[in-house]
């Protein structure tokens, strides 16, 4: 009788971790947006607000599992790299970082925390990623136009 108690005790011991795990509140994720344009541009306001819509169809919302530390970089060097100095201080999870000008502000002080760019024109050529298949590092991201492609447009107006 007393290997049969041991045994439940034992097998009952290794379901603890497991209840412990469910009880805990899932983690807070943090997600640092740096904006190169000023807080009331209608197109930086309908980036953002189509950024949120995105998360809020995949499940994620602001305040319950994910918090966005939002600035807006007005399009000056020196107020984005500021900006990407508070950011990284919040220590968020990743950034997402609007234009040259933000990536390049986040570039310079983390090479480590992951940064996603959109609407930058050459990633390549600006030294963010080593290659659009395989930008290597720590940033990623994407672009509106291949400008590889530029040579075949013309202008048939």
């Amino acid at each position: 009788m007393k290997r049969r108690t041991f045994i439940s005790l034992l097998g009952g011991a290794a379901a603890w971790p497991l209840a412990a795990r469910a009880q805990q509140a899932e983690r807070m994720r943090r997600i640092g947006v740096l904006m190169s344009r000023a807080a009331d541009d209608p197109q930086g306001q309908a980036r953002l607000a189509a950024f949120q819509q995105a998360l809020q169809q995949l499940g994620w919302s602001d305040g319950r599992h994910m918090r966005i530390d939002l600035r807006w970089g007005e399009n000056d060097s020196d107020r984005a790299r500021r900006y990407a100095q508070e950011l990284v201080a919040l220590a968020p999870d990743i950034f997402l970082a609007e234009a040259t000008v933000s990536v390049t502000a986040l570039q310079h002080v983390t090479r480590a925390l992951p940064i996603v760019f959109a609407a930058v024109a050459d990633p390549v050529g600006a030294g963010f990623v080593d290659s659009l298949s395989r930008p290597g590092g720590n940033i990623t991201g994407f672009m509106n136009f291949e400008y590889g492609f530029s040579g075949k447009w013309r202008d048939r107006g």
